[in-house]
Formats: C-alpha cells, structure tokens, sequence
C-alpha cells in the first residue's frame, strides 16, 4: 500500500524539521518546503492527499498560497498551522479554503488526529470504522450503543465519540487538550470538567468487565486498557 503523501510549508526550520520527521515515524511520506513559492511549485509537480500550511511566512503567506492552490484545485484538503488565534483570522482561513486551523503551540498528537480525521472524510474509498471490539465489549458508534453479551447499553453523543477516540487509540494515551479540541471544540476548564464526568460515566459502563479499564495518565490524559 502507498504512503499517504504530505506537503508541509513552514518557515521555521526547527519546527518544520520536528512535523517532518515526526509524521513521517507516523507513516506519512512528507515533502518540507521553507517558504510559500517553494510551496506552490512543489504542490505543482507532485501529487498530495493533505496539505499543511503555516500561514505567516515569507516571499507568499499561507492564505495566499492557498487561494493560488485552490484556483487550480478544490479538492486536496489544506491545514493551516499559525500562531494568531484571532476569530477573524480563522474565519479567513475557512473562506479562502482551509478545511482546518490549528493554533501554535499544539501537541503532536492533536495534529496527527485532525490529519487523520481529514483524511477519513476526504478519501474516496475509507469507509470510517464505526465498530470496535475490545475485551467482552462491542461498541457500535454508529447507533451509540455498546453491548456486553446481550446487554445494550444506550450511550449519549459525547459518551459515544470519547468511547470511540479512546477505542482508536487502545493502549495508547489519548491526551486530554487533543480530546477535548475535537470533541467540544475548546480545551477550557469548563469542558475538562465535562469531559471528566463522561469519563466517570464510561468506567461504571465498562465496570461490566474488570479487564477493561479507562486509566487516568497525570498530566497527559486517558487510556483504553485491555488487562487480559
């Protein structure tokens, strides 16, 4: 199977550096350019399935480069990495055709989970998991249940896309600032409290069996576990 091929502009030469190779140990094959003409042109002689783009950088800005970009192509879908966080800022970026807008400084794992959920809705032929399977439990997104034998347990929207986001990442920690930007949108205190309650509410359902464990990882979020 081919890579999923990458177009990262960025300016500063650590950080580009880091994203670099960060996604590529992630699988991604990903072309760096420094600056938003060199952007341009290598988008034009290669073929990409996701496009990153800090928005301030020299000789061509990221919002330029990507009214220029989507001239040419309405489809390949654009990442904009930058530190300003003004609304009207974002607001720019969705209408010159940014299909998402990160905010510096972000964590890696918040950046590889947008990527990945991008690319789930844009590819032509992924049919996004809806089932998961995980000790004596079988959880079906799509209709918000989990199941335990022939027990149906009824789960509420926000229950159903942590339960599903800690299901992608089992045995693995789903940091908490990553969960709560794409779930409610904003890491504010406010809902990390909220997130914390559903967090209670998914133990006592997954208290149905003891090999099954949602783990609080101190200072970086959560963890599916199975024991057995």
């Amino acid at each position: 199977m081919s890579k999923t091929k990458l177009l990262l502009v960025e300016d500063d030469t650590n950080l580009g550096q880091i994203l670099k190779e960060y996604l590529e140990i992630k699988g991604f094959e990903t072309q760096l350019c420094r600056d938003g003409e060199e952007g341009l042109d290598a988008f034009r002689s290669g073929s990409f399935d996701l496009c990153i783009f800090d928005i301030m950088m020299p000789k061509k800005d990221g919002m330029s480069l990507t009214r220029e970009i989507r001239a040419e192509d309405k489809e390949t879908p654009i990442v904009f990495l930058t530190a300003k966080s003004m609304k009207e800022d974002t607001i720019e970026g969705f209408q010159v055709g940014a299909d998402d807008y990160i905010t510096k400084p972000f964590s890696m794992e918040e950046l590889l989970l947008r990527l990945k959920a991008i690319l789930r809705r844009t590819s032509k032929n992924h049919k996004e998991r809806t089932e998961f399977k995980f000790g004596r439990f079988l959880f079906k997104y799509d209709q918000q249940k989990l199941f335990f034998g022939e027990k149906a347990i009824k789960l509420t929207s926000k229950e159903s896309e942590l339960l599903k986001l800690l299901c992608i990442n089992m045995n693995h920690t789903l940091e908490r600032t990553a969960a709560l930007k794409i779930i409610w949108k904003d890491d504010s205190y406010f809902n990390a409290r909220s997130m914390d309650v559903y967090i209670a509410k998914l133990r006592k359902h997954l208290k149905l069996d003891p090999d099954i464990q949602i783990l609080t990882i101190h200072g970086e979020g959560f963890k599916l576990v199975s024991l057995k």
